[in-house]
């Protein structure tokens, strides 16, 4: 079972941690992999994600029974394309055990708690994740030579 943790400002520790791992973020291989969060960003970024989100953004860590920070969930509004895009990242070094399977069912249940009715996702084309998305609900909205644009109605 995993909780899901609202982070401080002291604890983007993890995020950047997350963010500068190769292994986990090799699913972003075609859009530069890794992705630098350095520490005097987290003001700004905080104030977007986490202390003003307007409705349009969530953000939340995910924590295992050892109280250990295992990954991350999120959901933001896209406004060019008029839809709420979500994000599951886990450590690579905790995948296989379940626990993105969790996040993106508590992640679904947050939305539809805040009033989302439809969230997608757009993966990679050769990120096998969208299968875990699929084994939980989503399905394929369209595919083309680049990504794999998957939806779940809440």
């Amino acid at each position: 079972m995993l909780t899901l943790i609202t982070p401080n400002i002291d604890d983007l520790w993890f995020r950047e941690d997350l963010m500068a791992d190769e292994d986990t973020m090799s699913y972003n291989a075609k859009w530069g992999g890794t992705i630098p969060f350095p520490k005097d960003e987290w003001e700004s970024w905080y104030d977007a994600w986490v202390r003003n989100p307007e409705g349009k953004r969530y953000y939340r860590y995910l924590m295992n029974a050892e109280n250990e920070y295992v990954g991350e969930i999120a959901y933001h509004y896209d406004r060019q394309r008029d839809i709420y895009i979500c994000d599951v990242i886990i450590l690579a070094k905790y995948r296989n055990r379940g626990y993105g399977s969790e996040g993106i069912r508590q992640l679904c249940k947050a939305a539809k708690i805040n009033g989302i009715s439809v969230l997608y996702d757009d993966i990679a084309v050769d990120n096998p994740s969208y299968k875990l998305f699929l084994k939980n609900g989503f399905e394929i909205e369209y595919k083309n030579e680049e990504i794999v644009m998957v939806k779940r109605n809440l």
